[in-house]
């Protein structure tokens, strides 16, 4: 059984804002992401952002920066893209700091932890690069040992623009072979 630790209020209230905002972003309706896409690059940092801050269930903002490609560019759909997703990732790092207990056993959990306390930003940043299932576990991890938000901020934010811009790019020379 999980230990639970010292649950401080502080912890109970990021684990509720964490779960509730995943819940939230899921009852979005489609009509409303379109109209962010239609927004162009605040939209996408947007839509960005709410996929991101789920916590481990998917949202689709990689496919659609991918289809945006085509129509804007992906040096500033990256930029936009990555920043949005950097923030929501704020909320796998809260969940960490406010309730560990949630996946201590986890086997995963726990390889991804001790690679985030030895490689520190670096994995942080490896991870928020290479598209994986498994970044959200890394955030949590980093809340939980207590990274300096700024250096996860920082490793988060390199990792997700560099992929998001290389998403869109691949995006733009798809359709754009197609379009054109």
């Amino acid at each position: 059984m999980p230990r639970l630790g010292r649950w401080t209020p502080w912890r109970v209230l990021a684990l509720v804002v964490v779960v509730g905002l995943s819940l939230a972003i899921l009852a979005i309706p489609q009509g409303q992401i379109q109209a962010l896409q239609a927004l162009g690059y605040p939209g996408i940092f947007l839509l960005s952002l709410a996929a991101n801050a789920t916590i481990i269930l998917p949202a689709p903002a990689i496919l659609i920066v991918f289809t945006m490609g085509a129509h804007l560019s992906p040096l500033w759909l990256g930029l936009a893209a990555g920043s949005g997703a950097a923030l929501g990732e704020l909320s796998g790092y809260l969940a960490g700091y406010g309730g560990q207990a949630i996946v201590e056993e986890n086997a995963t959990y726990q390889r991804l932890a001790a690679w985030v306390q030895r490689h520190g930003s670096l994995a942080i940043f490896g991870l928020a690069l290479v598209p994986n299932p498994f970044f959200d576990l890394g955030g949590i991890a980093a809340g939980v040992l207590r990274m300096p938000v700024w250096k996860f901020l920082v490793s988060c934010w390199a990792g997700k623009v560099l992929r998001m811009m290389a998403v869109a790019a691949a995006g733009a020379g798809l359709f754009g072979e197609l379009i054109g």
